[in-house]
Parts: C-alpha cells; structure tokens; sequence
C-alpha cells in the first residue's frame, strides 16, 4: 500500500505520538508486517529490521532512566526491573494505548485471524516503531518521544513484589548474619527446549531453605532466594 493511500491515518498516528517523521516511508516501513508483503507482493520492506533496532533502543532508554533516577538500586535490581517493563507484554499494553494495531498493514490471513490484537505482533510493532523514531532522529528525541509511557511502567513494575532481587537480598542476610553465602544447584529440568522449566534449590551451610520453578534458571533461583529469605525473616 504506497504512503499517498495511508497519508491520513499516518498524520493521525504521528499527531497522538507527538512526532512526525522527517521521512514517513519509516513509519510505514515499521507497521508493516511481514505478512503484508508476503501476500502483496508489494515493493515495500516488512519491519523486523526495526524490530531489532527498536528492541536495543528501548532497552537504552529504560536503562539510562533508572540509572539517573534511582541511584541506590544495585545492578540484579535494574536488570529485573528492566526485564519487567521491557517485554512482550508491556510493550503490547504500550501498543494499545496508541492504537497501533489499526495501523499495521498485514496480510488477509493474519488480519483474520485476529493479529491487530494479538500481544506478540503488537510488541513487535511498538519495537518496530521505535526503531523507527531513532533512525528517522536521534536518541535524544527518540527518549522525548517513548520515555512518558515507559516511565510509567516502570514505576509501576517497582511498586510489585516481582522488581525484589531476593538473591541479593538472601546473600546480605546470610553474610551479615551466618558468615556464609547461599549456593544453588539445578534439581531438575522438565519440557522440551523451547518451554523448559527449571527446578532450583538454594542451600545454606548445607541446609535446604527453599525451592524454586522457573522458566530460565534465573528465574528459579530469585523464587528459591525468596522462599529462603522469607524463612530466615521468620526465625
């Protein structure tokens, strides 16, 4: 579909973003999915080069705002919370704040089959269209632009018991209180490769205090970590 036929809503989508593109074959370039081109045959580019742009900007702008603006969080603390706001979906919920799924150009099969809705395509979408912002200016306006919803998430994703690191938290405990550290072993692995599950325990001068499920082996050692610290705070 050529940008003269989408001019208007274009105008529309870069107006809520309060952006307009220098060059708006980018932000057409950046709705557009790959089953759009696959269908039409038409001479237009689909947006997973911006996916992956946008993907390493946002994880940028995220990084650059907690670091300036909560200086006594340690580095396990950032990365989750990071992880937490920068994800399939958060960026979808973002997505549907703008709208952005009645922009996207898709193809016959995935329009049916509900793909303006679908949380993964429009997570990609909102990387995609952020990409795009940085490639059309700079991460100065890129941050301008994105950074106001982000900062929202992430404030939000703080005030949740999820933003801990209980590992952290478990190891200062254990040093200041037993002179030792905690150590975690992978009990099991269930599931093929693609949803493997972990199963950790968290041991303390050789006593098991916890365990934990997760789907990487970080995420089953923080619910090990909390079992654990838990149970020390108790005593």
């Amino acid at each position: 579909m050529v940008i003269k036929e989408r001019q208007e809503e274009l105008a529309k989508l870069q107006e809520t973003l309060g952006y307009f593109f220098k060059d708006v074959k980018l932000l057409n370039k950046a709705l557009t999915h790959k089953s759009f081109v696959n269908e039409t045959g038409e001479d237009l580019k689909h947006n997973e080069r911006f996916e992956f742009l946008g993907d390493s900007v946002l994880d940028l702008i995220v990084s650059e705002y907690m670091v300036r603006t909560y200086s006594d969080f340690n580095e396990g603390v950032l990365s989750k919370i990071r992880a937490g706001v920068v994800n399939e979906s958060c960026l979808a919920k973002l997505a549907g704040n703008i709208d952005l799924g009645t922009y996207l150009l898709l193809g016959r099969g995935e329009d049916m089959s509900g793909g303006r809705s679908k949380p993964s395509l429009l997570a990609n979408a909102f990387e995609a269209l952020a990409g795009a912002i940085y490639y059309d200016s700079d991460l100065d306006t890129a941050t301008k632009i994105l950074l106001p919803s982000i900062k929202a998430e992430v404030n939000r994703f703080i005030e949740t018991p999820e933003s801990r690191d209980y590992k952290s938290d478990l190891q200062e405990y254990t040093q200041n209180k037993l002179t030792c550290i905690p150590s975690y072993k992978v009990a099991k692995e269930t599931g093929p490769d693609h949803e493997k599950q972990f199963e950790v325990v968290v041991t303390v001068k050789d006593m098991k205090w916890g365990t934990g499920k997760g789907r990487s082996k970080k995420e089953a050692e923080q619910t090990a970590a909390k079992i654990a610290w838990e149970e020390f705070v108790k005593t």
